[in-house]
């Protein structure tokens, strides 16, 4: 598994301060992505034991929250085979801190409910249980909205994992109740954006 960058002071991709890895490699190819450099595998560099102790020394800092991983496709087979064992050290040693991961593939073809899919493995599961809010959806250029939390486009889920493990139902994360919504207003001092 190659990453494009590990930042570690990340307030944009999840709850709080994180710590967020940005893998490399994406079949996906979004119109209007904001990395495509990230679609090619031999991107950036290769996540050896360096990278690794790089993150955990990050996650070490009581300010960060969790880990964020996104890309990329963290779920391309590629991909979920070098994060598996690097989800379990994290969840190990920091049991406290969630896991955040960005997905363009659905839930429903990850976990197998719509048929096969490439990208629903037999270690899908098992790398899915580890992670506490998946952000799932293909970025929709044209369902870009401004105001959405921790989203570019509004056909995106952030579904609270737990809570969905425990009800057996995609449950949406709470936070998304704290979306803006931006309106286009006129006054006599020319148009305005108000939120």
């Amino acid at each position: 598994m190659y990453y494009g960058n590990i930042k570690k002071f990340d307030i944009a991709n999840g709850e709080g301060i994180r710590v967020t890895l940005f893998v490399s490699g994406c079949r996906n190819r979004c119109k209007g992505c904001f990395q495509p450099e990230t679609w090619s595998f031999a991107y950036g560099s290769p996540f050896d034991k360096s990278a690794a102790d790089e993150l955990m020394a990050a996650l070490d800092n009581p300010s960060v929250r969790g880990l964020t991983v996104l890309g990329g496709e963290p779920m391309e087979p590629e991909n979920q085979e070098g994060l598996l064992p690097l989800l379990k050290e994290v969840k190990s040693r920091y049991p406290e801190k969630t896991i955040w991961l960005y997905t363009g593939n659905l839930y429903e073809e990850l976990t197998g409910e719509m048929g096969e899919h490439e990208k629903h493995l037999p270690i899908t599961e098992e790398l899915l249980s580890l992670v506490d809010i998946l952000v799932d959806g293909r970025y929709e250029e044209s369902r870009h909205r401004l105001g959405l939390r921790f989203r570019g486009s509004d056909n995106q889920r952030i579904i609270d994992m737990q809570k969905t493990r425990a009800e057996g139902r995609i449950v949406i994360w709470q936070g998304c109740a704290e979306d803006k919504k931006y309106q286009h207003k006129n006054n006599e001092n020319g148009d305005k954006n108000e939120g």
